[in-house]
């Protein structure tokens, strides 16, 4: 122990100091950006979803002048979803391809082990794929997140649900880790302000496949309303399995797997589950328009690819690209971040404008509740 503490001192220790780094990544003609994120492997529906968001907002400013008349490059390093290699690939991105900035640090447990590289560095980094309040409490000068934490998110899914829904018995199924005591914490706080007759808990491990214990629990306790808590392999194992038992609860998921994916794997009992979120959905509005613009820079198969994280991504990555317009004649990370926190709200039409304040670096965008629809394979807002 006293070894590996003894290494993380030294390698923190041997770091460029800030200052010696805030003009990198920018030439007369250039300026590169690099993110993280999961490239490959069942993740990937994700990372690669927000890479194009990224590469979305990239190739729109390009097309408009870029910043200053310099061209806008992305380099992106595929983590898998692990967490070493988050960290290995941050810290090529910084000191060997010397990127001017971050889009993404990949997942929320991925980016809590890197926001001491990214914090030490002083690199402007975005943070738009997993909010987690620990990256922002106590904010961090450097680190700016984006969207709205789980536990508000679920809070605030719960007290719809308790509305819609009253005197219903509930069952919660959790994952066992910062995302599932994230979500716990807000059903917690829904339970103190709402009536929930919370009838059956458990926790299931990372990577879970067989739900036939925690769904014979919900047949056997009668449960109504059931908080399917995983992210995209798991909650699809659940209704699954939920469908075998031969019992239909109200379901609902959170925004991780609030993809066209999990609808098409699970099927027609996807139809009518709830979920939430701060982007808009694809089948509306603002999610069409999205498209529209996702069809003039991208090619037909990236835009089939397209999910809410593409929305997240174009939308953090298109802020970062508004500050650093806002230092076109001196373009360094102090006037970049003093502008992410100083520049107006910033609209990018899938989402509420996006503004961080006087020493703020979170959005605390508002969320909005979503029904499934299978047919169109999208969802459909029901309420604040």
């Amino acid at each position: 122990m006293k070894m590996i503490k003894g290494l993380l001192v030294a390698s923190l220790l041997a770091l460029p100091a800030a200052g010696a780094l805030a003009n990198q990544g920018v030439t007369d003609t250039e300026i590169l950006l690099g993110e993280v994120e999961p490239l490959t492997g069942p993740p990937s529906l994700l990372g690669v979803a927000h890479n194009l968001g990224a590469r979305l907002a990239i190739a729109e400013a390009n097309a408009n002048g870029g910043v200053g008349g310099r061209q806008i490059r992305l380099i992106a390093e595929d983590d898998g979803y692990v967490t070493s290699r988050t960290i290995q690939a941050v810290r090529k991105l910084i000191h060997q391809d010397r990127v001017f900035a971050l889009t993404s640090l990949s997942g929320s447990g991925q980016a809590l082990a890197a926001m001491p590289v990214v914090a030490q560095a002083g690199i402007p980094a975005m943070v738009p794929i997993g909010p987690l309040p620990a990256l922002y409490e106590p904010p961090q000068d450097n680190i700016f997140v984006v969207g709205q934490s789980y536990t508000e998110g679920m809070r605030q899914l719960a007290l719809y649900l308790a509305r819609t829904y009253p005197d219903r018995r509930w069952g919660v199924v959790l994952q066992d880790d910062d995302y599932g005591r994230s979500l716990a914490e807000g059903i917690a706080q829904a339970r103190a302000e709402a009536k929930i007759d919370l009838v059956f808990q458990t926790t299931y491990a990372r990577g879970q496949r067989d739900f036939a214990s925690e769904m014979l629990g919900v047949k056997d306790n009668n449960v109504e309303v059931l908080i399917a808590g995983g992210i995209i392999s798991e909650n699809i194992a659940m209704v699954k399995e939920a469908e075998r038992l031969d019992i239909s609860p109200v379901m609902a998921t959170f925004w991780p797997g609030r993809v066209p994916e999990v609808l098409k794997a699970i099927g027609p009992a996807s139809d009518g589950m709830y979920s939430v979120d701060y982007v808009a959905p694809i089948n509306s509005e603002a999610g069409e328009a999205f498209l529209n613009l996702a069809r003039q820079y991208l090619t037909a198969e990236e835009v089939a690819r397209v999910n809410r994280y593409t929305m997240t991504g174009y939308a953090s990555t298109a802020t970062l690209i508004a500050a650093m317009r806002s230092c076109t004649g001196t373009l360094t990370w102090a006037c970049t971040i003093a502008a992410l926190q100083n520049n107006p709200p910033m609209e990018t039409g899938v989402m509420a404008p996006i503004t961080f304040g006087e020493g703020g670096r979170f959005s605390n965008s508002p969320v909005r509740i979503m029904r499934a629809d299978f047919e169109s394979l999208s969802y459909e807002l029901v309420g604040d």
